[in-house]
């Protein structure tokens, strides 16, 4: 979505989308090597890896992975978080132009970013580089609405000060949208339950790492931490508070 700028958007908020995103539920890779066939010599091409969080989860299954990624600052995350492994590699790319060989990838894997990616170019860019019989893994860590009073409050927070919340929050798509993507190449979904216990310091570095949080300086800044250290403060729990996702995964070839 070139209008929101979403190769740059996260360039000022690297140290705390490291520190603070949240990583994937071990159920998911199980899913992938039960259900999907995925095992650990596959090679997957990691899209939108961002700082790495996904393409540590497989690297610590055992996978080869390369990480695309077209944002600088992130990418360089990654390298230097990850860059000692000798089974990942960084490429400056784009999914639809990710500057991988064809057929060259068993398992694609895109988490936390489809929805910045053009829908067409990205489905023909993935076709090309997986190999026969090769799959892609589309999947999102969605935040829970509604679940909890904290997690109700957090949404009225972020109507209210976020800078263009509205434009960008909660895009994911759903199944039916998902497997007209795949079309004949469908093979499946799947659902988690997951989340993070968060002290108040790590929830606003949560915060603080999403593109649409107002940064220090901006008007909506200092009453939004307020807000925040208020909503904590009536909803923790020995000092902490459970940030709930629903971990949604959309798995096909791409024929």
């Amino acid at each position: 979505m070139p209008d929101l700028k979403s190769t740059e958007r996260f360039s000022n908020r690297v140290a705390d989308y490291v520190r603070y995103r949240p990583t994937y539920p071990t159920a998911l890779l199980d899913w992938l090597r039960d259900v999907q066939g995925v095992t650990p010599a596959w090679l997957v091409a990691d899209v939108g890896a961002g700082t790495g969080i996904s393409s540590k989860m497989f690297l610590d299954a055992g996978h080869p992975v390369t990480a695309v990624e077209p944002n600088a600052a992130m990418r360089e995350a990654a390298v230097t978080w990850l860059g000692g492994n000798p089974r990942f590699h960084a490429v400056d790319g784009r999914a639809d132009a990710t500057t991988l060989k064809d057929g060259s990838v068993d398992l694609v894997s895109v988490a936390q970013a489809f929805h910045w990616f053009d829908p067409s170019s990205t489905r023909q860019e993935f076709h090309r580089i997986l190999r026969r019989g090769g799959l892609a893994a589309i999947y999102w860590n969605s935040r829970r609405l509604t679940s909890t009073p904290f997690l109700v409050g957090y949404e009225a927070l972020l109507q209210t000060y976020g800078t263009d919340y509205t434009s960008v929050a909660e895009r994911y798509a759903d199944e039916p949208v998902m497997r007209e993507w795949f079309g004949t190449g469908w093979r499946g979904t799947a659902e988690f339950d997951h989340r993070q216990l968060l002290d108040f310091d790590a929830l606003r570095g949560r915060l603080m790492s999403s593109s649409y949080a107002p940064k220090e300086g901006h008007p909506n800044h200092a009453p939004m931490i307020d807000a925040l250290c208020k909503l904590f403060d009536d909803c923790q729990t020995d000092g902490k508070i459970s940030f709930d996702y629903d971990t949604r995964v959309y798995v096909g070839e791409l024929t």
